[in-house]
C-alpha cells in the first residue's frame, strides 16, 4: 500500500527552510483531497529533532533516517539514502523545493527509480480520479505546461514562494518511522568539508518575500547601497540583473533570471531593469511588480503591476523615506 505524499524537507542548523514547510502546507491539501498520509522525510545527523515541527504543519509521519554520514548534504550519500526508503515504503509522491538540493537530487532519484519528474512546479492539482497534474512555465515563462506523470512515485520540485505556509499547529504529533540505511565509500565520492556562509541579516534571495533588484541602471556598483538601505528597511532581499552582475558590479549569486535564480517573492521591485526575456523568466511568477525606470518604453513595464517612470536615483531614496516613515 502506498505510504501517501512525502515532503522532503531541507533544513540547516536545526531550521527547517520555508520552501519546505510551505510544500508541508499544500501537502497537507493534496492528502486530504487523495485520501492520502501526509508523510516528511528527513534525512540529517539530528533529523528525529524535527519531527515535532513537521507534525505542527500537517505532516502525519516523519519518516527519519539518522547517519553522521549525512550531516551535510552530498549528492551521493542522500540519493542512496532517499533511493533506499523510497523503494521500501514506496509513496505515490515526492515533492522537493526547487532549491539548490533540490534540483541536484531529484533528477538523481528519478533516474536511480526510473521514473519522470516535473522541475520548477508552480501549481499542483488533483483531480478527479486523484491524479496529480503540475504546471510549470515553459518558454522563458510565456507559456504553462500540464504535466501527468505515469510512473510513482511521481516526483516534482516546486518553486519556493508558490504556496502560504499554514499556521503550525503544536498539538499535532507525526508518527516517527526510524530508518536505518546503509551508506558507503562508493556514496562519498565527494564530501562537504565545510560551508562557508556570508554575513547577513537579509532574507535568502529564491526565500524573500520581498526583493528589492538592480540592473544597468545603476550605473555602477558603487550605487548599489541605495538598494541596499530600501531592502533593509523594508525586510527584503537584494538581487540584481544579468547585465549587472556581468559588469562585475554585484556577485552573481544575486542574480535573477534564467541564467540565475529564479524567484517568486510577494513583492518585486525592479530599479533600473529594462525587463529582457531572461531576465522575467526568473521573477515573472512574483505576486506583485514595481517597476523603475526613465524609459517609459522599457520592456519592464509589460509586465509590471506599477510602473514608475523616473530616475531612479531620485525615486529609490524617496520610496526609502517613506517606508521609515510608515515603519515609526
Amino acid at each position: 500500500m502506498s505510504q501517501g505524499i512525502w515532503i522532503f524537507i531541507e533544513h540547516a542548523k536545526g531550521d527547517i527552510r520555508k520552501v519546505s514547510l510551505e510544500l508541508l502546507s499544500q501537502g497537507r491539501i493534496l492528502a486530504d483531497e487523495k485520501g492520502e498520509e501526509l508523510v516528511a522525510v528527513i534525512l540529517g545527523k539530528d533529523a528525529a529533532a524535527l519531527a515535532d515541527t513537521v507534525g505542527a504543519y500537517g505532516a502525519d509521519k516523519a519518516v527519519v533516517v539518522e547517519d553522521e554520514k549525512l550531516a551535510g548534504y552530498t549528492t551521493g550519500a542522500y540519493t542512496s539514502a532517499l533511493n533506499t526508503v523510497i523503494r521500501k515504503l514506496e509513496p505515490s509522491a515526492l515533492l522537493l523545493g526547487n532549491t539548490a538540493i533540490g534540483k541536484d537530487l531529484a533528477p538523481r532519484l528519478a533516474q536511480r527509480l526510473g521514473v519522470g519528474m516535473a522541475s520548477d512546479v508552480t501549481g499542483i492539482v488533483s483531480d478527479a480520479d486523484h491524479v496529480l497534474s503540475f504546471k510549470r512555465p515553459v518558454y522563458a515563462g510565456k507559456a504553462f505546461a500540464d504535466l501527468v506523470l505515469t510512473e510513482t512515485p511521481v516526483i516534482a520540485t516546486v518553486r519556493p514562494n508558490t504556496f502560504p505556509v499554514a499556521g503550525a499547529d503544536a498539538s499535532k504529533k507525526a508518527e516517527v518511522i526510524t530508518e536505518n540505511v546503509e551508506i558507503g565509500a562508493e556514496d562519498l565520492r565527494a564530501i562537504v568539508k565545510e560551508i562557508a556562509l556570508a554575513a547577513s541579516e537579509r532574507p535568502e534571495l529564491i526565500e524573500a518575500d520581498i526583493i528589492v533588484s538592480g540592473g544597468r541602471g545603476m550605473k555602477g556598483p558603487e550605487n548599489y547601497v541605495i538598494l541596499e538601505e530600501l531592502a533593509d528597511v523594508i525586510g527584503a532581499a537584494v538581487g540584481a540583473s544579468r547585465a549587472a552582475v556581468d559588469a562585475g558590479w554585484i556577485d552573481q549569486k544575486f542574480q535573477v533570471g534564467q541564467t540565475g535564480k529564479t524567484v517568486s517573492p510577494t513583492l518585486y521591485i525592479a530599479a533600473g531593469i529594462s525587463g529582457a526575456i531572461q531576465h522575467l523568466a526568473g521573477m515573472g511568477s512574483s505576486k506583485v511588480i514595481v517597476a523603475i525606470n526613465k524609459d517609459p518604453e522599457a520592456n519592464i513595464f509589460t509586465l509590471a503591476d506599477y510602473g514608475i517612470v523616473g530616475d531612479l536615483f531620485e525615486i529609490v531614496p524617496l520610496l526609502t523615506e517613506e517606508f521609515k516613515k510608515l515603519n515609526a
